[in-house]
């Protein structure tokens, strides 16, 4: 499985793998209890991790830059559910550069979650060489972490996409 087909839908926890896209909405197999699903594009909006972006005090950076910190770090990773000064003590050690202002606690809960469904199925994090994607993409959510691919059109220009502040 590769790191370019992970998606996260709205309205659905975890992470899933892109089977197939189509006009309406996409196919769409469950990285935690490996559940093929097909998903409506009307109700649901599809991001790439791989075009997600997290908000530092410098450049943004990409989500698996993030990953790769984490994955490097010595420092024990703590439980997705731990409280939000847990949390923040925790990247700070990890990646020091993150904008503490705009990366919530939801925020740093859900990466800790994915980074452990992604370690779990043995995806290696790894970026593509071709940023696009065949898949839908998220169009219309805000977020602290941000969408920067746009799957679904085709030579679109790349735009600043916000998810919902809660980000399960």
């Amino acid at each position: 499985m590769e790191y370019s087909k992970i998606i996260s839908v709205t309205g659905l926890g975890g992470l899933y793998e892109l089977v197939a896209s189509k006009a309406d909405g996409a196919v769409v197999r469950s990285l935690e209890d490996n559940t093929t699903k097909f998903v409506a594009s009307r109700v649901h909006n599809f991001s790439h991790l791989e075009s997600i972006e997290v908000f530092t005090v410098k450049d943004n950076t990409n989500l698996a830059d993030l990953f790769e910190a984490m994955k490097t770090n010595e420092e024990k990773i703590p439980d997705a559910k731990a409280d939000g000064k847990e949390l923040k003590e925790y990247f700070e050690k990890v990646y020091p550069d993150l904008d503490f202002e705009r990366v919530y606690a939801s925020d740093m809960k859900k990466m800790i979650k994915w980074y452990s469904i992604l370690t779990t199925n043995n995806i290696e994090i790894k970026l593509s060489e071709n940023p696009q994607h065949d898949g839908a993409s998220d169009s219309s959510n805000k977020s602290h972490m941000t969408d920067t691919k746009q799957g679904a059109v085709k030579n679109a220009p790349p735009k600043k996409i916000n998810s919902p502040r809660k980000m399960a």
